[in-house]
């Protein structure tokens, strides 16, 4: 049975990896999504953790950078499968949202999947 939760230890909130993260991760653009990954050892981080931000300048109203935000989410929990978590390293990830418009849910899915199985094929790699 698939597990669909995001959970507290799934999201990425410490300021030391979050700045590490944002210092030593490699990126890559797939619009309206900057993404910033790094791998990890297992003994650091026992699961796979994900940040999501929308920028304050881009989108003006916490109304709709709140909307959008949950639209990511959402995206990410509900394919988060994608996303193979291998034995001997995770990731950090930050989706960093870039539009100045508010993009349709569906348009946000399918970008976040390509995303989860580009991120998927980087860690193959490794």
């Amino acid at each position: 049975m698939k597990k669909y939760g995001l959970p507290k230890n799934e999201r990425l909130h410490s300021q030391k990896a979050i700045k590490e993260l944002f210092d030593k991760g490699s990126s890559f653009f797939l619009y309206p999504l900057k993404v910033l990954y790094i791998q990890r050892n297992i003994s650091e981080s026992e699961t796979i953790q994900v940040l999501f931000s929308v920028s304050k300048r881009k989108i003006k109203k916490a109304v709709n950078r709140n909307l959008i935000k949950r639209r990511l989410k959402e995206t990410y929990r509900l394919n988060k499968g994608l996303l193979e978590a291998q034995a001997d390293s995770k990731m950090h990830i930050a989706l960093i949202y870039v539009s100045s418009e508010i993009i349709e849910f569906d348009k946000i899915e399918s970008t976040v999947i390509k995303v989860l199985t580009k991120l998927n094929e980087l860690q193959q790699e490794s």
